[in-house]
């Protein structure tokens, strides 16, 4: 038997005897914030023993919380986890964004002091890029820090802060050399979430949920030694993360994926019938096969991108494919989940309509925000046409 025989089965086993049945499907899944309970005793036990294992951050090294574990043994724990339908134990940017992007460029002291309590679940990050004069064109931001002695005082204002409501902390993008080329004079820098000069207002959608907000910062402070990278360049820093944040890779490191519930070949039986086995309606069964086979191959491609990369990091300009046919792919999904349910689909509160059937409608208007967050639609096109397919400007 081979090593990676022996790890499967040896992981399997442990799964199958340490997975409470409470962490298993649908349900919570832990962010570390401090101001989010966890609701359910099978979930806290979950988390402690993925702790133990190190596996809620299943590639990092085991001196900061990790558990050492190959690419190929991570791919294996992704595996059996799926098997089981056993949730992550932890999810959300700390194990997601920051986590990675430590690793590539924080300091000694930075990975001593934030990786283990990412790793533990003992803190929830947000992120500060977006402002309103600076979405799409981020080196445009504003958002201004000032170094004074063992601090940088922070004055500004974020917008689309998600989750920041909860967030113990938030790396941010600012302004440090306001004379610079705006690419230039940008710095990366960790802030402390709960002091006096962070104030933090949640925005309300269309789909009647707030995890976006708009955060002001009022002479807040980020001590000097959380200066990720070097002063004036955390531009790179930067966008390092946001090729973490857009490839979908960092996602797959806590297990299993989240589940929405029914699939789509349940919702489209129950309203639009069956005959022999399969959807009554031919057009709708092409319309989700079109959608299976997309979606497998975007998980392939995911994983061979993993399999190819030297470091099982995160890749380069690709992660814009990723984020783009991640974004329409879920879309697309979420769009036949609601046609399939024809007038049921459009319900949003009152007796004519389950609660299945409202959460479609506001999943899917909370899901038109995705193919602008992290980056629009437009911008990763950009993104793959100059720098993965190599056309001129």
């Amino acid at each position: 038997m081979s090593d990676l025989s022996e790890f499967r089965a040896e992981t399997r086993a442990w799964l199958e005897e340490n997975c409470p049945e409470g962490a298993r499907g649908p349900g919570q899944i832990p962010t570390g914030s401090t101001k989010i309970p966890i609701s359910d005793p099978d979930v806290q036990l979950w988390l402690e023993r993925m702790v133990e294992k190190g596996w809620t951050a299943p590639m990092w090294p085991v001196e900061y919380g990790g558990g050492g574990l190959s690419k190929e043994q991570y791919l294996v724990l992704i595996e059996e986890m799926r098997i089981l339908r056993a949730r992550s134990p932890l999810a959300g940017m700390g194990t997601g964004l920051i986590g990675p992007t430590l690793l590539d460029y924080g300091t000694d002291d930075q990975k001593a002091r934030h990786l283990p309590r990412i790793a533990r679940g003992e803190v929830a990050w947000c992120q500060g890029y977006s402002e309103p004069g600076a979405g799409s064109d981020l080196a445009s931001l504003q958002t201004r820090a000032v170094s004074q002695g063992d601090h940088f005082v922070i004055n500004g204002q974020k917008i689309w802060t998600s989750g920041a409501q909860y967030a113990d902390w938030m790396f941010i993008l600012v302004r440090t050399d306001p004379d610079a080329p705006k690419h230039d004079g940008i710095s990366f820098l960790l802030l402390d979430m709960d002091q006096p000069g962070v104030n933090v207002k949640p925005i309300r959608l269309i789909s009647g949920e707030s995890p976006f907000c708009e955060s002001f910062f009022d002479d807040a402070l980020a001590e000097r030694r959380d200066l990720v990278g070097e002063l004036n360049k955390g531009w790179t820093v930067g966008k390092r993360l946001l090729q973490h944040e857009r490839s979908g890779i960092t996602t797959l490191a806590g297990g299993a994926q989240r589940s929405r519930g029914p699939g789509l070949p349940d919702v489209a039986r129950r309203y639009i019938g069956e005959a022999n086995g399969k959807v009554a309606d031919e057009g709708f069964r092409q319309k989700l096969l079109h959608h299976e086979m997309t979606a497998r191959a975007l998980q392939l491609t995911q994983r061979r991108t993993v399999e190819e990369s030297a470091e099982a990091r995160t890749p380069g300009p690709q992660t814009s494919m990723f984020k783009y046919y991640g974004s329409v792919t879920t879309q697309n999904a979420i769009e036949l989940g609601r046609d399939a349910r024809g007038s049921q689909g459009l319900g949003w509160e009152g007796g004519g309509f389950d609660g299945a059937e409202i959460g479609a409608m506001r999943e899917f208007l909370s899901s038109r925000a995705m193919s602008i967050y992290s980056g629009s639609n437009e911008i990763q096109l950009n993104i793959i046409a100059k720098r993965v397919l190599g056309l001129p400007d």
